[in-house]
């Protein structure tokens, strides 16, 4: 990767003080300006969302860099977008026009693993599976798993409040953090949290940070809880003509007291678009596909997929199969974690992430497939049955304008019938600026103050992730403000 110095980035425009600066606090091969370089950091996977093209971009190596970034950021109105790998699906890391874009991935060391006390502490740019291997060998175990784990990062899952396929045993990334460091927009360094499994005192400021999509500060590193490692799974799959069944099984797992480490669901369309990537033999002609794990160990696994295997026959399932062969089990996870690149395969997507009442499941598969027929689109469905967390996804083909704007209107319907159902308009992946409009329609105008009022006394000049989460009436002049600074 290439850099150049500030004063070898434009020959036609002014070069902006708080680039020699950068240079000068974290050396060239920190700061890239050069447009074709910077380019690849201009977005997350969220294809479609609002991006622009940063000034500059900034790979700190330490806390202390991070924060003299953030320095001089604040010394002079420079916008900061924080990122990681940029595997988010909302656009909270698409860069902004004129701004810094702050890549954490360099920082990537896991510091320090203690089985007595069952932690570790990490820096952001530590890989989700990276962190796993890391703390297998101790038999210790870090439960978030986005599907993105192979690549995507803890800063970036912390920003976002990640779940993934374990979430229905095990929680989302919240529920593992102990501590944090975090360097605040004027480039003071808060070290907030703890190492003990007790602690309250004072605000719970490390669960502030989380799941704030970098618009409060800048992780740099977390102490995070471990679980002994699982026992060798045991897996099932059924599949069923109707999503009425399905959405009995998913009550029933719930009344019955049933722990899966893991309930996933696919609908047809994914079956189909994973059995032509995969050529997996899946059940093609099933209406839905649930994917459940036990890693209660021994024959306690055993018994939990047996009684849930039943309560499928119960509900008419079409097939039922058990196995306790981890082979067999990780192509089925595969086959399940391949949804959305499959989906990929037959267009544009748009993602959606929307969680509802597990109860109202099978109405929220329904309601999409209406959605579906109603705008002349293919719409795919997989999700994390265990917990009601839906990823309907648009397929459509972006260079044809009708297309493209009957997709925003199918991704629109699809975050009204969420909210209509009692749900939420993001599960996991956050409201990045794909869902802006979104957040006060779903948490009110007396929370949104609220929001807001965080947002102004730590950010008070909106410099970190303006446009993010929700809309801020400074944040149209910041970028063009501090091109000229």
């Amino acid at each position: 990767m290439t850099a150049i110095t500030a004063t070898t980035t434009s020959h036609t425009a002014p070069v902006p003080a708080w680039l020699d600066e950068l240079v000068d606090a974290l050396g060239a091969g920190s700061v890239l300006t050069d447009p074709d370089v910077t380019a690849a950091y201009a977005r997350d996977q969220a294809m479609l969302a609002e991006s622009g093209t940063p000034a500059a971009v900034v790979l700190p190596r330490t806390t202390d860099e991070v924060s003299a970034v953030m320095r001089i950021a604040s010394a002079h109105g420079v916008p900061v977008v924080p990122r990681g790998a940029g595997s988010g699906l909302a656009g909270a890391a698409n860069a902004i026009d004129g701004a810094i874009t702050l890549v954490l991935t360099r920082m990537d060391a896991v510091l320090e693993v203690s089985t007595a006390d069952r932690l570790a502490v990490v820096q952001p740019g530590v890989v989700n599976k990276a962190l796993r291997d890391a703390v297998a060998t101790d038999g210790l175990f870090y439960p978030p798993d986005p599907s993105s784990y192979d690549w995507c990062t803890i800063g970036g899952n912390l920003a976002n409040n990640s779940g993934g396929l374990c979430c229905v045993k095990y929680g989302v990334t919240t529920d593992y953090v102990l501590g944090l460091e975090v360097v605040l927009a004027d480039g003071r360094v808060l070290r907030t949290g703890r190492r003990t499994v007790k602690g309250v005192a004072g605000y719970d400021l490390a669960r502030l940070f989380v799941g704030s999509e970098g618009t409060l500060g800048v992780i740099t590193e977390a102490t995070l809880s471990l679980r002994p490692a699982p026992k060798t799974p045991v897996t099932l799959v059924a599949s069923f003509t109707t999503t009425a069944q399905t959405g009995q099984v998913v009550e029933a797992v719930v009344t019955s007291g049933l722990v899966p480490s893991l309930l996933e669901v696919m609908d047809r369309t994914c079956i189909r678009a994973v059995d032509d990537m995969l050529k997996a033999d899946l059940d093609r002609d099933a209406h839905a596909l649930l994917v459940a794990q036990s890693d209660a160990g021994g024959q306690a696994a055993v018994d939990e997929m047996e009684a849930l295997a039943q309560l499928c026959r119960d509900a008419g399932a079409d097939l039922v199969h058990v196995t306790d062969d981890p082979a067999e089990g990780d192509l089925l996870l595969t086959a399940r974690r391949m949804a959305l690149p499959a989906l990929e395969r037959l267009g544009t997507t748009l993602i959606d992430d929307v969680a509802v009442p597990r109860s109202r499941i099978a109405a929220f598969l329904d309601g999409c497939d209406a959605i579906a027929e109603r705008c002349g689109l293919v719409i795919g469905v997989v999700g994390h049955a265990g917990d009601g967390n839906m990823h309907p996804t648009v397929v459509f083909d972006p260079t044809d304008d009708d297309q493209r704007t009957r997709a925003f209107s199918a991704f629109d319907d699809v975050l009204e019938l969420g909210l209509s159902l009692g749900g939420t308009i993001t599960g996991e992946h956050g409201v990045g600026n794909l869902k802006t409009d979104w957040l006060e329609r779903e948490i009110g105008p007396v929370s949104l103050s609220v929001h807001q009022a965080v947002k102004a006394a730590l950010d008070p000049q909106g410099l970190l992730n303006p446009g993010k989460m929700f809309r801020s009436a400074t944040v149209s002049d910041l970028a063009g403000a501090a091109s000229l600074r």
